[in-house]
C-alpha cells in the first residue's frame, strides 16, 4: 500500500532490510481439522497471487516463491491472473510446509514435501508472508441464538437452502450477505448484498420510491469571469511515483484564470472532496478541475461535488494524469511530468470556455426486460416482479430451464428437477411477468429507462415491439463438447452432465473402476478459465458411485481441486470414502485408448515418478462450461464481452452485475461459470441494480448533446454505426442528424467521424470555439 507504514515499499519487518527473498505459505488454518479450519477460505490464493504479483513487479530481482496446495484461480479471468503471475517470475511450489525455523541471520527456513516429487526440502527466505483463514464472528452464535437464525458448526450463518433460497436464512424476513455465510471474495459479496436487498424490499408495501440525492440551489455564474480552482491527485504511488507532482501543481498556479490550485492524496476520498467544497465557497470559485484518473470512472463523483458546493456540474472538467500519463511513461518521470503540465495547461484553457447546461427529464418506463428463461432469467424476472414491476421474459427455446434441465441434483443433494419444475410454475403463473419462447431479439434502441426493443416472437414469427426502461442478460452457457479422449468414438467415454443422469436413473453396480479427467475443454488455449463447476461435479458424482457401490474405485485426475469455500468438506469427505485423487501435468496428460471393449487410460502418477495404467468401465470427462452463442445479440445491443463469449461487467469487483452501458446488467452463467446457488444469487443482484432505475418515475438526460456541421457531413454513416445508444439517423437529404432527446452526449460520433463533421455542445458560441481550438493548436504545436 502506498499511503501504508512504508510507503509502498517491501521492508522486513524486524530491521526494516529489503528482502532478497519472500515466500508465501497458503491455507494457514484453512483446509485443516487439526491446524484451522476444515473449509476453504476461497479468497486467499488470489490475494497472494496479487501480491506477489505486484511485488515481483516492483522489485524484478527479488525471490519470490509461493507454497500452496491447490490453486484454487476458479473466478472470471482469475486462471489468467494466475498464469500472468508465473510469467512475471512468481514460483509456485505444491506442497505443504510443516515447520518455520528462524536462523541467527534472521532470515527463516521453510521445511516442506513437495507433493509432486514426494522429496523433503529445504528453503530459506528473508520474509515470509501467511495466507490466513477467513474465520466467522465470534459473536454469530450468540447472534444467531438472539435472532433465531440457525449457525453451522464452524460458526457461519446457515441458509435456508443451498438452492432454492441461497439468500435467505432459517428464520422468514433475515436475509444473508457476504462472509456471514461463509468465506466469500468481493463480487461474490457484493452480488449477495444486492441479492439480500431485493429481497428484503419485497415483502415492504407501501414503501416510498425515492432515489438519488437531494442538492442545494444552482449559483448562477453565468455573468462571472473564470475563477479556476485545480486539485492535482497524486493517487497513492500511481500517480506520484512517476512524475513531479509538487512541480505540476506550481506551474498550474501560473495559468491564465486559475485562482488556486493543491495536490491532494487521493482526490476522491471523502475528505479531499469536502477540501473541493469549502475551496468553492471560501475562495469564490466557478470552474473545478481534477487532475486525476479516468473521468470514466471518476467523473460523476466530482461532478456530484460541484453540485453539492451550488455550482452546475458542467463547469467541471478532468486531466486524466494517470491512464494517459503516469501509467504509460514509468520509465521517464521528467516526459511524465512535462506531458502533466500540458494535459492540466489543456484543461485550464478548455474549463474557461465552459458554461452552465440544463438537463432534460424523461419518463422512465417501468418494465423490465429479460434475455434467457434459464434459472438466473426466471429468478430476476421473479425479483423484478417481487418488487411491484413488470417483467417480459424472452426464451429463444421452445421451454424454459436452460442448462438446468439437464441437470439433476446439487453436491448437496438438493433436486434440481423438482426446483425446476417449481420455478417455472412461479414464473408462468405470476401476474406481472410475461414468458416469450421460441423468440429472437432482431432490434434494440434507446436508452436507459426508454429501451425499445424488437422481437420475433413464437413459431410464426410475428414481430413485436417492447418498451422497456431495463435490460437484464440471461443468455446462459452449456456443457463443453470434448473433442478428447475418444468421445464420441468410444461408448464408455462420457461427460459429467451424462454421468449424473445415468446414475438417476441406474445403478452403479457395474462400475466397478471409473476414471474421472478434470478441466477438459478448461484452462487452454481456446478456453483460458476455469470453469469453476467441474471439480464439485466430479466429487459429487463420485460420492454417489460409492455410495451406491462402496467396491468400486474411482480415479479423479486432476491439475487443482477447486472445491472452495465450504465445498471443501466433500473433497476431504471423497478421500475418507477411498476415492484417489492424482495430478497431472497438462504437458504429460492423460491418455485414453481402447481395448477389447474397455477403455485403458495411462497417466502419471508424480509421487511414485512412474505411469499408471487402469483399465476402466467408465471414463468420465468433467466437460467445462461454454457460454452460450451471443455474438449477434452483442452487436445489436452493441455489448463488450469476453474472448470467450461472456459479457463484460463494468467492474469486476465493485459493479459485477452492471454492464458499461448504464440500465443493463448481467447475470448467472451469461456472466461467468457459476453454481446454481450463485446463479440465483445473482440473478436477485441483477433485479435489484435494475430497480435502481425502475424506482424513478424520471431520469436526468445528460446535457451534453451531439451536432452536425451539416456542410461537413459526408453520409459515411460512420457515426451512424459507432453510436451505442443508436441516435444518429440519415435524413432525406442524406445528412447525419442527431435527436437531441435520445443523445447521450457520450461524444463517440464525434470522436469517429472521419469529417470531424460532429461536435458536443460544451461551447457557448462558434467565437468561443475559436479560441479554444487556436489554443489548442498553440498547445499542441509546443
Amino acid at each position: 500500500s502506498s499511503f501504508g507504514p512504508t510507503d509502498g515499499k517491501v521492508f522486513r519487518p524486524s530491521d526494516r532490510k529489503k528482502p532478497k527473498s519472500v515466500g508465501w505459505i497458503q491455507c494457514v488454518g484453512s483446509r485443516s481439522v487439526q491446524l484451522g479450519f476444515p473449509y476453504c477460505s476461497r479468497v486467499c490464493c488470489m490475494y497472494a497471487t496479487k501480491e506477489a504479483s505486484i511485488t515481483k513487479e516492483a522489485n524484478p530481482d527479488m525471490d519470490i516463491t509461493v507454497y500452496y496446495m491447490d490453486i484454487r484461480a476458479y473466478g472470471k479471468d482469475f486462471q489468467q491472473y494466475y498464469d500472468h503471475a508465473k510469467d512475471l517470475g512468481v514460483k509456485y511450489v505444491r506442497g505443504r510446509p510443516s515447520s518455520v525455523y528462524e536462523n541467527p541471520d534472521k532470515s527463516l527456513t521453510i521445511r516442506y514435501k513437495d507433493t509432486l516429487t514426494g522429496k523433503i526440502e529445504d528453503n530459506k527466505v528473508d520474509m515470509l508472508v501467511l495466507s490466513t483463514a477467513i474465520i466467522p464472528n465470534q459473536g454469530n452464535k450468540k447472534l444467531g441464538n438472539i435472532l433465531g437464525v440457525d449457525v453451522d458448526e464452524n460458526g457461519f450463518f446457515k441458509q435456508n437452502s443451498l438452492l432454492t433460497d441461497p439468500i435467505q436464512s432459517s428464520r422468514d424476513g433475515i436475509f444473508l450477505a457476504g462472509c456471514i455465510q461463509g468465506p466469500k471474495d468481493i463480487p461474490d459479496s457484493v452480488s449477495m448484498a444486492s441479492g439480500a436487498a431485493a429481497k428484503a424490499i419485497a415483502p415492504i408495501k407501501d414503501r416510498e420510491k425515492h432515489i438519488g440525492k437531494e442538492f442545494p440551489p444552482e449559483k448562477d455564474v453565468s455573468q462571472e469571469k473564470p475563477r479556476i480552482g485545480v486539485f492535482v491527485c497524486h493517487c497513492g504511488k500511481n500517480i506520484a511515483s512517476y512524475l513531479d507532482v509538487d512541480k505540476v501543481t506550481e506551474e498550474t498556479k501560473k495559468l491564465p484564470n486559475v485562482d488556486y490550485a493543491e495536490h491532494m492524496m487521493f482526490a476522491c476520498s471523502e475528505d479531499s472532496c469536502k477540501k473541493i467544497k469549502d475551496a468553492v465557497q471560501e475562495k469564490g470559485l466557478n470552474r473545478i478541475i481534477v487532475a486525476a484518473c479516468s473521468p470514466r470512472t471518476h467523473g460523476g463523483l466530482f461532478q456530484d461535488t460541484l453540485m453539492e458546493a451550488g455550482l452546475n456540474k458542467y463547469l467541471f472538467e478532468m486531466a486524466n494524469i494517470r491512464n494517459q500519463d503516469s501509467w504509460v511513461h514509468r520509465d521517464s518521470p521528467e516526459r511524465a511530468s512535462e506531458k502533466a503540465k500540458k494535459l492540466v495547461r489543456m484543461a485550464v484553457a478548455r474549463s474557461a470556455t465552459l458554461y452552465p447546461l440544463q438537463e432534460k427529464k424523461i419518463e422512465v418506463v417501468q418494465r423490465g426486460l429479460i434475455i434467457g428463461g434459464g434459472v438466473a432469467g426466471m429468478n430476476a424476472a421473479l425479483g423484478l416482479a417481487g418488487q411491484g414491476f413488470e417483467a417480459v421474459l424472452i426464451e429463444k427455446e421452445e421451454n424454459l430451464g436452460g442448462m438446468a434441465n439437464r441437470l439433476t441434483a446439487t453436491i448437496e443433494g438438493a433436486d434440481v428437477g423438482s426446483y425446476l419444475g417449481s420455478l417455472i410454475q412461479k414464473v408462468t403463473s405470476h401476474p406481472k411477468i410475461q414468458v416469450l419462447t421460441q423468440s429472437l431479439i432482431v432490434g434494440f434502441s434507446g436508452f436507459k429507462g426508454n429501451f425499445n426493443t424488437e422481437v420475433l416472437v413464437g413459431p410464426g414469427m410475428y414481430e413485436r415491439k417492447i418498451d422497456h426502461g431495463v435490460l437484464i442478460l440471461a443468455t446462459g452457457a452449456s456443457e463443453y463438447h470434448p473433442k478428447e479422449f475418444l468421445y464420441d468414438q468410444n461408448e464408455r467415454v462420457v461427460t459429467q452432465v451424462e454421468l449424473s443422469n445415468r446414475l438417476k436413473n441406474t445403478d452403479a453396480d457395474d462400475l466397478n473402476q471409473v476414471v474421472m479427467i478434470q478441466c477438459v475443454g478448461s484452462r487452454n488455449e481456446e478456453n483460458p478459465n476455469c470453469s469453476r463447476i467441474c471439480c464439485q461435479n466430479a466429487v459429487k458424482n463420485a460420492l454417489l458411485i460409492k455410495k451406491m457401490n462402496p467396491d468400486s474405485q474411482i480415479f479423479i485426475l486432476y491439475r487443482d481441486m477447486r472445491t472452495y469455500g465450504l465445498l471443501e468438506d466433500y473433497y476431504t469427505e471423497a478421500r475418507s470414502k477411498g476415492v484417489m485423487f492424482f495430478k497431472y501435468d497438462p504437458d504429460d496428460p492423460p491418455v485414453v485408448e481402447s481395448s477389447d471393449n474397455v477403455a485403458m487410460v495411462t497417466f502419471r502418477d508424480h509421487v511414485l515418478g512412474r505411469y499408471l495404467q487402469v483399465s476402466t468401465d467408465l471414463v468420465v470427462l468433467s466437460a467445462g462450461m461454454v457460454a452460450e452463442d451471443t455474438e449477434e445479440l452483442a452487436s445489436i445491443v452493441k455489448l463488450a464481452r469476453t474472448p470467450e463469449g461472456h459479457f463484460m461487467e463494468a467492474h469486476v469487483k465493485l459493479r459485477p452485475v452492471d454492464m458499461a452501458t448504464e440500465g443493463i446488467f448481467v447475470c448467472g452463467t451469461a456472466h461467468s461459470p457459476q453454481l446454481l446457488s450463485e446463479s440465483i444469487s445473482q440473478a436477485y443482484a441483477a433485479a435489484s441494480r435494475a430497480t435502481t432505475f425502475l424506482a424513478q418515475t424520471d431520469l436526468t438526460l445528460s446535457a451534453v448533446k451531439a451536432q452536425v456541421k451539416e456542410e461537413l457531413c459526408a453520409s459515411c454513416l460512420i457515426c451512424v454505426r459507432s453510436c451505442p445508444y443508436s441516435v444518429p439517423i440519415i435524413n432525406e437529404d442524406g445528412v447525419s442528424e442527431i435527436d437531441e432527446a435520445l443523445c447521450q452526449g457520450c461524444g463517440v460520433c464525434a470522436a469517429e467521424c472521419p469529417a470531424k463533421a460532429i461536435e458536443l455542445n460544451w461551447y457557448q458560441d462558434d467565437q468561443i470555439l475559436s479560441k479554444v481550438e487556436a489554443l489548442l493548436e498553440g498547445v499542441m504545436k509546443n
